[in-house]
């Protein structure tokens, strides 16, 4: 390798305790929980941060304000129902299948090869198996008719995207090459120091096979696990590079002044599909720096000139204030103000599959 919500009170991004997001930048560890390098444009020495832009980290004022001012939409009691996808072992080399799990997770099936982009199979984003955000809506695929994996690709450590039992659990199963962003590694091996895990920092790529590799690329987001990891570990988006063209996966990722985007665009100009961020959005004061809206989402789109996308982070884990069904709604109308056809830029339910075109 290169070099390489549920309930309101449940912090954004999958946290299982409201502590972790409110505790005072002067409390945080002094060393990194994780990681050890040298300096970088995105690393101090102690924490990685997002070049060229603030990085401030809430306190317990914003919390509470986001909290007692808070107007949630209610979610429904009864979520639409979801399709069980059942994927082939494995397709031809020149084929492409992208099957949606929910939320944040992905199957793709390109190059012969079967990758899981963020993959979680628990019942909640949180540590504590009875308490954080629960899962509404079943995965769209049984883990028992997962195909056997050869590559998982984890964008950061927030408990909704990294995922210790799902990891645990494809491990034992099928041993696939699992890559993560600097310091990501340290958290997997934790679970279970068999586990072997490439790291990667942004601008890294790692190759696949004789026709696929993927690249590691600069995100707008931050990491953490607990109280005092806040930053510790890296976060980033992928794009998948394989014959008919790249798939380009966002995690999670505040627009920002859309540099990341662009980036992305001159460094891949025939992305064949882009799956990105619509939800967690709402409150936007507090949310705007980590997660897009709809809209933004839809610049995004634009500027990394992918032929299509699929929206993700909506619909699964309840994070955040906005209604179960806002983010697709918000999204078509944001199509439509842009000029896009709706079929440009699809929400799927978990279970859904989409064949990009080469």
């Amino acid at each position: 390798m290169t070099r390489v919500r549920p309930s309101r009170r449940t912090v954004v991004g999958g946290f299982a305790a409201l502590a972790a997001s409110v505790l005072p930048t002067r409390a945080f560890a002094q060393s990194n929980a994780y990681y050890q390098g040298p300096p970088s444009d995105h690393f101090d020495g102690t924490r990685f941060f997002n070049p060229g832009s603030r990085d401030e980290d809430r306190g317990l004022a914003d919390v509470l304000r986001w909290q007692l001012g808070s107007r949630a939409a209610a979610w429904p009691d009864v979520l639409p129902q979801t399709s069980q996808d059942r994927p082939p072992a494995r397709l031809e080399e020149e084929q492409c299948r992208v099957s949606f799990v929910g939320h944040a997770s992905f199957l793709v099936q390109v190059a012969g090869l079967n990758i899981l982009l963020d993959p979680v199979w628990s019942e909640r984003a949180s540590p504590l198996a009875f308490a954080g955000p629960a899962r509404r809506t079943p995965p769209g695929i049984a883990f028992d008719d997962l195909p056997p994996i050869d590559v998982v690709l984890v964008s950061h450590n927030h408990y909704d995207h990294l995922d210790l039992p799902t990891l645990t659990r494809l491990w034992r199963r099928d041993r696939p090459r699992i890559i993560v962003p600097l310091g990501n590694d340290a958290i997997i091996r934790g679970a279970d120091r068999t586990i072997a895990v490439d790291s990667g920092d942004w601008g890294d790529s790692v190759r696949l096979n004789s026709r696929a590799v993927v690249h590691l690329h600069r995100t707008h987001h931050w990491s953490a696990r607990g109280l005092n990891d806040r930053r510790h570990a890296l976060w980033a988006s992928f794009v998948i590079e394989a014959p008919g063209g790249g798939i380009y996966f966002v995690g999670d990722t505040g627009f920002g002044d859309g540099s990341t985007f662009r980036e992305v665009a001159r460094a891949h100009p025939q992305l064949r599909l882009a799956l990105l961020p619509v939800g967690a959005y709402a409150p936007r004061w507090f949310m705007k720096d980590q997660h897009m809206n709809p809209a933004e989402a839809v610049e995004a789109f634009r500027l990394c000139g992918a032929r299509q996308a699929v929206g993700h982070h909506w619909g699964t884990f309840r994070l955040t204030d906005e209604g179960y069904d806002e983010p697709p709604r918000e999204l078509a109308s944001a199509l439509r103000r842009a000029g896009l056809h709706a079929r440009s830029f699809a929400t799927l339910m978990p279970g859904s599959i989409v064949n990009p075109t080469g």
